[in-house]
């Protein structure tokens, strides 16, 4: 039979060949079928142990936990090094890193938020510039810098002399009313308008018209917890807006809150007057974020009490639950307890041994820390409800974001219905709805109080809303019922 001529070996096939000749050995159909080039290096290729394959999203995860800590960690603390020994049975060294770590501690410069910062910034000069009033919103999820960033606002006194300025906390009234009372008191120029019945007549009065001096300040009023006035009619919180309406207005306003669509669900009214607030949101930090905070408080302590890697997986595990900043500060201060309990056992038991150079904060003591603030029984109650008490969970965390206000059990199913038509879950009906709240109601979940109509119990929930993200977080369909 005559031979086919075919085309000539490649490269490869010649190589194949030449091996099966030289070791006397027949070749095989593997030998000859070319395989696919595989990107290895010279070195990796000289070795004939076999490389184990791995899918393309479990190398990217482990070059995430692998590589890229390393090169930011070294980045971002190298001016840790060089620092002199840390004792941490020093009792004012420890005193010192936990008060770097508490919440009330503000640190000298607001990082990761200069966006933010500067968008507040601009909105006041802007409306000191146009000589006219207007009303900003700041909102974003709890521990994300909002209260820190109003409070340090020592840089509209500095950057802009003719503003006189009033810092209310609404958490601290004793009636939604009293805010007008407290703008009124603390502000100079509200002192000269008398003779009206209310302070917010007094106010309305002072804003509607002209002023004697042309040098007269505008008046910025910084309202923190701004949720907290939120009540039935909604009076107060329209009231307060319609300041910065009036005729002949210098009022500026900020409003601080955790309510992310209270500027939609809350002020119809004035949307449709046309006087809506510019609205600045404060997105949860990030790792990377969390990390150069932490660094930003610890840098200008003169020794390390931490490991870098500690406070890298401190910063991983608080931003993928939900990024609060508070959070990151407590257990930090919670791992710092426990190695002091560890140094003053050890300290009881042979107090002549020396520090040893490494004793710092390290992984396990962060790990013991962020078991102790995460881990709870309530994680591991939520995380053993069934699917339908879940997702009820779910809903009270949407329905109580940002407000510390309770819903009747009619608004709560209403929440609960949308989220299980939109994932195509047959809900249950109201009775069975109920008896579910009642449960969770006996396993301090959620908390409802006693009326005759089911429908009009008032409930509210009892746990933080981080306990619930973190047990939920690994189902997917919780983890977006929650976004």
């Amino acid at each position: 039979m005559p031979t086919i001529a075919g085309p000539s070996l490649s490269p490869h096939k010649r190589i194949v060949a030449a091996r099966s000749e030289n070791t006397g050995c027949p070749r095989s159909a593997e030998d000859i079928t070319p395989r696919k080039r595989k990107l290895r290096s010279d070195s990796a290729a000289a070795v004939p142990t076999p490389i184990k394959w791995k899918s393309p999203r479990r190398c990217a995860l482990m070059a995430e936990v692998e590589e890229e800590p390393n090169g930011m960690l070294e980045t971002q603390f190298d001016c840790l090094d060089g620092k002199s020994k840390w004792n941490p049975r020093d009792d004012d060294q420890m005193k010192a890193v936990k008060e770097a770590l508490h919440v009330s501690t503000a640190p000298s410069t607001v990082v990761c938020r200069e966006d933010e910062q500067r968008r507040a910034l601009e909105f006041v000069k802007g409306c000191m510039e146009q000589n006219k009033a207007g009303s900003l919103y700041i909102c974003g999820c709890p521990g994300t810098g909002k209260s820190l960033l109003m409070f340090v606002y020592e840089f509209f006194q500095e950057g802009l002399p003719c503003l006189e300025t009033v810092s209310v906390n609404c958490m601290s009234l004793t009636k939604t009313t009293d805010i007008f009372s407290k703008v009124l008191g603390e502000n100079e120029t509200g002192k000269k308008a008398i003779g009206s019945s209310t302070p917010l007549e007094q106010l309305q009065i002072l804003f509607s018209q002209k002023q004697q001096s042309s040098s007269s300040k505008m008046m910025l009023i910084i309202a923190d917890e701004m949720d907290y006035l939120i009540t039935r009619d909604r009076r107060v919180l329209h009231e307060l807006f319609m300041l910065t309406t009036l005729p002949l207005s210098r009022c500026i306003l900020i409003g601080v809150a955790n309510a992310i669509d209270l500027a939609d669900r809350f002020l119809p009214k004035l949307k449709s007057l046309n006087c809506k607030p510019l609205v600045v949101t404060f997105r949860a930090y990030s790792m990377q974020q969390i990390v150069r905070i932490l660094q930003e408080r610890l840098v200008e302590l003169p020794y390390v009490a931490f490991q870098p890697k500690a406070l890298e997986l401190c910063a991983r595990k608080v931003s993928a639950a939900s990024g609060d900043m508070r959070k990151v500060l407590s257990v930090c201060r919670s791992a710092l307890e426990i190695l002091e309990t560890e140094v003053k056992g050890s300290t009881d038991e042979e107090p002549q041994i020396p520090v040893p150079e490494d004793q710092m904060v390290k992984m396990d003591h962060m790990v013991a820390a962020l078991a102790k603030t995460f881990k709870s029984p309530v994680v591991d109650t939520i995380q053993s409800l069934p699917q339908h008490q879940q997702i009820i969970v779910c809903s009270a965390a949407k329905a109580f974001r940002g407000s510390k206000k309770d819903r009747t059990t009619a608004e709560l199913n209403n929440l609960y219905m949308e989220i299980c038509k939109s994932s195509m879950i047959t809900p249950a009906g109201i009775t069975e709805f109920t008896n579910m709240c009642t449960v969770l109601n006996d396993q301090g979940i959620l908390k409802l109080s006693q009326a005759r109509n089911d429908k009009l119990k008032r409930v509210s929930l009892r746990v933080d809303e981080a306990d619930i993200t973190f047990a939920l977080k690994e189902i997917r369909f919780f983890r977006n019922c929650l976004l």
